[in-house]
């Protein structure tokens, strides 16, 4: 079990940035990726970003130019740092730790997801 705490979240106005945090506890050596996802009211989950243990990134089509991932193995962190904000940004937003089953991400945890709210 991974038990991973968010940070970071909060009121922004549009064309503003915020940089999201996550710690992983708990069973560290199962993570193969960390990411963010986000779900806005009436909408799936989608994948925001997720960057492997050996760095390769992925990034959902609508945050791709505006928004870098980073991570800090020696602190189990994971950051978001979004910038350009736009109100259809505003959404839940989840820290994700994964394992790879073939090449398929597959979740080991879950946080409890952070509020992120972009002004027009």
């Amino acid at each position: 079990q991974v038990d991973l705490v968010e940070s970071g979240g909060g009121l922004v106005q549009a064309g503003g940035s915020l940089r999201l945090s996550c710690a992983a506890s708990g069973s560290i050596a199962s993570i193969e990726a960390m990411g963010w996802y986000r779900q806005a009211p009436g909408k799936q989950r989608e994948l925001v970003a997720r960057m492997a243990n050996d760095g390769n990134t992925d990034y959902g089509d609508s945050v791709k130019g505006r928004c870098t991932i980073s991570r800090d193995n020696a602190e189990n962190t994971v950051y978001l740092q979004m910038n350009s904000l736009k109100p259809e940004d505003t959404a839940v937003y989840f820290c994700n730790a994964a394992k790879f089953v073939a090449t398929f991400p597959v979740s080991v945890g879950w946080g409890q997801g952070i509020q992120v709210t972009v002004s027009s």
